[in-house]
């Protein structure tokens, strides 16, 4: 039997693509309808919790730019790169020179050695080195130069085929204004693409970013208009049906060895919640038990609560280790919440918290483990001032670790420790 030689298709990284993209259907059709702009006066933020497949969405809209005449560059933000405005402008470079190093050609003028004969005229690609001169050059502030560099680009693709360019960031939840500081990356990003875009004849400069439901507030909170900028896509978990078609799909193929009973992927929606990093987890460790049993010519049987512990493990426990006795108190009385998996009020704590505390939650109390657990990004506040777990299926993981630490709810809460 050749069943060892069929590698598992399940991939359980970060931003890893899956074998199969199932559902954001919808999402597609919407980047499809932006890239048909003549003039960008709507860009786009990709938002939803750890683990929706922001990423590897992202990575879909690329493909669909470039067969629609799009040019595509960007990467990740860092806190490193969000610091201050030069590095903002470092990044827009550097991603800028990567793509049109592959495009453009640089003539330059050589002179023969000891000057005798003619001058040569050499091609090279266009380099990090032209754009940076173009940009150092340029009167102004840091985003004077940014919208000067720009408008020189804008000529450089006009009367190409090109369409436009998608200027794509993940992890955009990092960026941040420093008003103590006086440097305003955020800002500058909204400033720089808001002014090209609204400038004459419009450049088709198009700005997708992506990141945790934080971003949005963010946006509004530096530029107000930048509400009217951006078209906003929240990725929840997917559907039933969706998810099932991301379980059976990867193993349709005649030669896979390893095919997934109904009972079992009904289990495996279930595990998972529907939200794509999971799936992907659980089928990869269930694929590797049913193909050890293939082999093996025995009944496979699913360790429901062994892939769980692992995936606690893999997905959680470093962030939960992180938190106080008294945060971890806490964030068990949240998850007991009947809609602890959806958004919940500061009163539903205190009310919950009456339920199973020897010493109830003040109001007060409350807000500042919200605000303290915000910072630490485990819950994170939506636009309609409401709160929610930051990670998908939190509040399992929560009830799991506390029956296996054996430390029961209804005991006197340490005090707030950070």
């Amino acid at each position: 039997m050749q069943a060892d030689l069929f590698a598992n298709p399940f991939r359980a990284g970060a931003g890893h693509m899956p074998p199969y993209l199932a559902g954001r259907t919808q999402e597609q059709d919407v980047f499809r309808r932006l890239l048909k702009q003549t003039v960008i006066t709507e860009n786009l933020i990709l938002t939803g919790l750890r683990g929706v497949g922001k990423t590897v969405l992202l990575e879909h809209f690329r493909p669909i730019a470039i067969q629609q005449g799009w040019l595509w560059t960007g990467d990740d933000f860092t806190e490193q790169a969000s610091l201050n405005e030069d590095r903002i402008a470092t990044r827009i470079l550097t991603d800028l020179s990567v793509m049109l190093s592959q495009i453009f050609i640089k003539t330059h003028t050589e002179m023969p050695l000891g000057f005798v004969g003619k001058p040569a005229a050499k091609q090279r690609p266009l380099g990090y080195k032209d754009l940076e001169d173009i940009y150092t050059n340029a009167p102004g502030m840091v985003s004077d130069k940014l919208k000067f560099l720009l408008r020189e680009v804008g000529k450089m693709i006009s009367g190409t085929a090109v369409k436009g360019i998608v200027f794509a960031y993940d992890e955009a939840q990092l960026l941040s204004d420093h008003a103590a500081k006086d440097q305003y990356p955020l800002s500058l990003v909204l400033d720089v693409f808001q002014s090209i875009q609204k400038s004459p004849g419009g450049l088709p400069f198009m700005l997708v970013l992506t990141g945790l439901p934080t971003l949005q507030q963010k946006l509004t909170t530096a530029r107000t208009y930048s509400g009217r900028m951006f078209e906003p896509l929240f990725l929840d978990g997917l559907t039933n049906d969706e998810a099932s078609q991301a379980i059976t799909v990867p193993t349709k193929r005649a030669d896979c060895p390893v095919h997934f009973t109904p009972e079992t992927v009904s289990r495996i929606v279930n595990m998972s919640g529907g939200y794509p990093y999971y799936i992907q987890f659980i089928c990869r460790e269930i694929y590797d038990i049913y193909l050890s049993h293939v082999v093996a010519g025995t009944q496979p049987n699913i360790p429901e609560s062994e892939i769980l512990r692992k995936l606690d493990q893999n997905f959680f426990l470093n962030q939960w280790d992180l938190a106080s006795d008294a945060q971890k108190t806490f964030l068990n009385v949240v998850s007991q919440l009947e809609n602890s998996e959806e958004e919940f009020t500061a009163q539903d704590i205190v009310m919950q918290s009456r339920k199973f505390l020897p010493k109830p939650y003040s109001g007060s109390s409350v807000t500042q483990y919200l605000s303290r657990l915000c910072e630490a990004g485990m819950i994170y506040k939506n636009r309609r001032a409401k709160y929610q777990l930051a990670v998908p299926l939190l509040s399992r993981f929560i009830k799991r670790q506390v029956e296996r630490e054996a430390k029961p709810l209804n005991r006197t809460q340490s005090s707030i420790d950070g």
